[in-house]
Order: structure tokens, then sequence, then C-alpha cells
């Protein structure tokens, strides 16, 4: 369905489902995202404390150290993976699970995410991932980007006295913006489709999904080449200090920026776009990235969050398993 006859601009960056290969190649994909909270979200790992950083931002006299908040790259994986996995189960009936040692390793999301061996002998194989995540990082500072919020589990009697069950956890405030890339190393044209599927589709991210953490991913670009792109890092800086220069808005100073009530998701969309692609300018001694064409974009996207998808796997599954059974060759 998405051949290099139809969709030209993805010959570099990706590999033909006939030419995947279990030897690494040079062949990568990067997708910029801008995550933004629609809800209260919680991203920790003890269950308590969100994660932060140290981060410095700015140079000369307008530099500034600030703790931003984390959305550790395992949040973001293990939820993909979860959906990418419904996705399966609705479309083809296929049933993998996200248990390490159980997943089926005959899926498309088994082998194109990876999964470990287990000590069924039958499955003795562990697949390496070819989606690369990074650590997210919020513009603003923790101070106005997360809060603690008294969470009690009351029981059912009328009076109580205080128990463990009463917590203060960190939220995550809605409308926090989290700058991102999805990196793909030598995935083919259906890998990438169904990879935007799932970013696009996916609503839930942290810990109770089932009540909180709904995010809406703007999938801002799709760039090819032979190398990986930009950090999160890096492209939060970017975004920072295009924020403090742009005359439209009111911060003045990196401070000003870091400690605003709230951003606008499209300018900083615009200001994240801007940002990657001066990062890998060529002329400028950047990465050997090109942008795909929006067009070509939509028309994954459309076929990865449309009824296609059922025969885009299908027919990936097939190149999956070929890829896969390559190590029983050697």
């Amino acid at each position: 369905m998405f051949d290099y006859d139809t969709y030209p601009d993805l010959e570099d960056g990706t590999v033909a489902p006939d030419e995947m290969t279990i030897a690494p190649q040079n062949n990568f994909t990067s997708i910029l995202v801008l995550r933004e909270l629609e809800s209260h979200a919680i991203f920790t790992t003890d269950g308590q404390s969100a994660d932060l950083a140290s981060v410095a931002v700015g140079s000369g006299d307008d530099r500034e150290t600030y703790s931003p908040g984390l959305m550790f790259m395992r949040k973001q994986t293990g939820s993909d993976r979860r959906f990418g996995k419904s996705l399966q189960r609705d479309l083809l009936d296929i049933e993998c699970t996200m248990q390490v040692n159980g997943m089926c390793q005959d899926c498309v999301e088994c082998i194109l995410f990876g999964s470990a061996a287990s000590d069924d002998a039958d499955q003795a194989l562990s697949i390496t991932s070819r989606v690369m995540y990074d650590t997210a990082y919020t513009l603003r500072d923790a101070t106005v980007a997360i809060d603690e919020k008294f969470q009690n589990a009351p029981g059912d009697d009328y009076a109580k006295e205080a128990e463990a069950t009463i917590r203060e956890p960190d939220f995550f405030e809605p409308g926090t913006l989290f700058p991102a890339v999805i990196t793909l190393r030598d995935a083919t044209p259906a890998e990438l489709a169904f990879v935007l599927g799932i970013t696009a589709k996916n609503k839930r991210y942290g810990a109770a999904t089932s009540r909180l953490g709904r995010v809406k991913n703007h999938i801002l670009g799709v760039y090819t080449g032979s190398e990986e792109g930009p950090a999160n890092l890096g492209l939060t800086r970017d975004v920072i200090r295009r924020l403090r220069d742009d005359e439209a808005t009111t911060p003045e100073t990196i401070q000003d920026v870091i400690t605003e009530s709230a951003h606008d998701p499209e300018l900083v969309g615009d200001h994240l776009r801007q940002a990657f692609e001066e990062r890998i300018d060529a002329d400028r001694g950047g990465l050997d990235i090109e942008r795909v064409p929006a067009e070509t974009v939509n028309d994954l996207t459309a076929a990865a969050t449309g009824d296609d998808l059922a025969d885009v796997l299908k027919t990936q599954r097939e190149a999956s398993r070929a890829f896969r059974d390559q190590s029983k060759e050697e």
C-alpha cells in the first residue's frame, strides 16, 4: 500500500518491506510532536513526587536555571504500546500482552517496539525496539506547572480518622506543554503509519489514566534521513528563547517565560517546528534530515486512523515475520 512509487519522499529514512534486515542500518524517521495536557496528569515513579530536572537555559545576562517537570520516556512508551496492542486486537483479533516475558513476538507491534525472550522455548528470541523515545520537558518551571492536590480514599463510614490513604501527589496542570520527538530506525512506511496512528489516537498518559492524564498530541511534522533528529532538551531550550524573543508575546526575559501562567499551544507549535528545522538546516552545519511533505504525512495519518489500518497491518505483518525469522536462518 505504501511504496516508493507513491511516496518517493520516504525512500530516505525508511526501508522497503522486502528489504528489512536484522543488521541495523542508518535509516531514521523523526516524528515531531507537541504534547498538550487537556486534564490533570500524574507522572511519577514513586506514586507521589513528580520527576524533575535542573536545566540551564539562555545565555549572558539572561541565563536561568529552572526545574522543568518531566514526562519520562517510559511514561510515553508504555502508554503508546498498550494503545498499539489494543488497536491490533480491534482490527486483527491479535491477542498479545504487555507482560514483559509473555509477548507474542508475532505481531507488528512486538517486532517494531521490541520484546524480551521468555522461558518458553518457542520464544527464546529478544527483539530490539526500533522506536526510540526521549524524556520530554515542560517549558515552564515546576512551581507553576505542577501542584500538590490532597487526595483521600475515605471508605464508606460517615466518620473516620486520618489514615495512610490520605496523600498529596503532584499533579501536572492542564495546558502544560511537552515538546517531543519520536524516532524510528529502519522502519517501513507501514510501520511509520502505525506509529502515526498511535500518536494521533492515543489520549491517555501517566498514572490513573482511567480518570486523569488526557493528552492531545499535535503532530507537527515528519522528517527522514540518515541521522537522528535533535533531542527534546535542546528543542525545549530553543522554544523558551524563541518565546522570549517573540514580539507578539508579553514575556521579555527567560524568567518571564518559565513562570508564565500558560502558553499558546499554536504559537509554541510554530516555534517548535521552526526550532527543529533550524537545527537540521544543512547550511548551518545541521543534520542529514529532510522534511516529508505535509501531503504525504496527511495521507499516512489518514490511513492509520481510518479503516485502511487493518490492511496496512496485515501486509506489514508478513514482512515483520520474515524480518524476525532472519535470526533463525543465521
